[in-house]
């Protein structure tokens, strides 16, 4: 006999607060039961998106489990942030699990027949999974281990340690990020927060692709953050970055984009160290040369070499998305082949938001098609960042 979902959940709330990690997936299996539903099973994305892990001690699952996020149902229900299901005995129903409007994974529930407050209950039992989820990480190491294939090198852990959510949203804005390659990124690294009416954008590139490249970028990162969460300017965060790594790092360079974009009237305010100019994309066109300017110097250079630094401006209109990426994006060569290059990067993102795809799945797409490019193997670290302004809708929709 199925228990009133209020109850089961609240249980469930309850327990959470002092289960392990690895008890998690029983906790959501007798949960599931506790709605009427026969089973549950979590599942993880992986770091680079390829593939769906079962979290240890999920029922019934193997770590060789691992379902590909492309061609599968449970990876339509990742890719698509909906609910997908599945007719074969017994009947399954795929859910995404999702920390705030970022993908983390997917929810699998069966039962003998589905009614519509069993779908109701399955998606309040996702919610609370996944609340679960991003609770217990900073604690634990379960759940980035279930979402790495392979070990990462030490520059790659220090630039995660730093790195925000991929992806993070409100009514207002929606912005989303990748990096590769994952396991060895070395000196890119990107932030975004919101903050009092306003997101921050960062994109940063560090000369080298080592260790210290590694330490260039951490120290930009905090340098950005201390600075902008003590209410400085732009032009503040850059004179704090370049004082930090002049002092520290003698002869690092650092190149990066540093911008705030206003979500009540859409100015956008940037500095560019030395960086690829942003790109403005409207309609799901370019804009040619809308956020170009000036070339700079990199950062590191210390005081003498950058007289100021030239706080650019630009006002967006409501569905205008900026992207920002490091020159690894468009550069790099595999091989004796041909680069990338930005005219590939600027048709592949303007016929994916065409076609409707939200921006973290535009942005999977588009990474796994310049690693595809480069046969798997980046000589250089890539990383994009991508913006949307909608001030007018009533709800977020990445």
């Amino acid at each position: 006999m199925a228990e009133e979902p209020g109850a089961a959940l609240a249980l469930f709330l309850e327990r959470s607060h002092t289960i392990t990690p690895l008890q998690v997936p029983q906790l959501v299996h007798e949960t599931a039961r506790r709605l009427g539903l026969a089973s549950a099973a979590v599942y993880l994305a992986d770091v680079q998106e390829d593939q769906l892990v079962p979290l240890p001690g999920t029922t019934g699952s193997q770590d060789d489990d691992a379902l590909a996020i492309e061609g599968t149902v449970a990876g339509w229900a990742y890719r698509t942030m909906s609910l997908r299901l599945s007719r074969r005995r017994p009947l399954a129903v795929w859910l995404p699990l999702v920390d705030g409007i970022a993908r983390i994974g997917v929810l699998r529930v069966t039962a003998d027949q589905l009614t519509p407050a069993l779908l109701d209950g399955a998606t309040q039992l996702a919610a609370v999974t996944a609340l679960t989820i991003v609770s217990k990480s900073g604690f634990s190491d379960l759940f980035s281990r279930t979402s790495r294939r392979r070990p990462m090198t030490t520059a790659a852990e220090m630039v995660w340690a730093f790195l925000p959510p991929r992806t993070l949203g409100t009514h207002k804005v929606t912005s989303s990020a990748v990096l590769e390659p994952a396991y060895e990124v070395g000196g890119d690294a990107f932030d975004h927060g919101l903050d009092d009416g306003r997101l921050h954008l960062t994109v940063v590139d560090a000369m080298g692709h080592d260790l210290a490249a590694g330490l260039a970028s951490a120290v930009a990162l905090a340098g950005c953050r201390s600075t902008r969460r003590a209410g400085g300017t732009l032009t503040d965060i850059t004179d704090r970055i370049d004082e930090d790594l002049h002092r520290w790092r003698p002869g690092g360079l650092l190149t990066g984009v540093f911008a705030h974009l206003d979500l009540d009237t859409g100015q956008l305010n940037w500095i560019n160290a030395g960086h690829p100019p942003p790109l403005l994309i409207r309609a799901h066109h370019v804009v040619p040369g809308a956020l170009e300017a000036h070339g700079e110097l990199p950062l590191g250079l210390g005081p003498g070499y950058q007289p100021s630094r030239t706080v650019h401006r630009a006002q967006l209109e409501p569905g205008d998305r900026v992207l920002i990426h490091t020159d690894g994006v468009t550069e790099a060569r595999s091989g004796t082949g041909p680069r990338f290059g930005e005219e590939q990067l600027v048709d592949f993102v303007t016929r994916a938001l065409a076609a409707g795809e939200p921006a973290p799945e535009a942005l999977r797409r588009l990474i796994h098609a310049i690693l595809d490019h480069h046969h798997g193997q980046l000589q250089d670290d890539a990383t994009i960042v991508m913006a949307e302004w909608h001030p007018d809708t009533d709800s977020t929709s990445p």
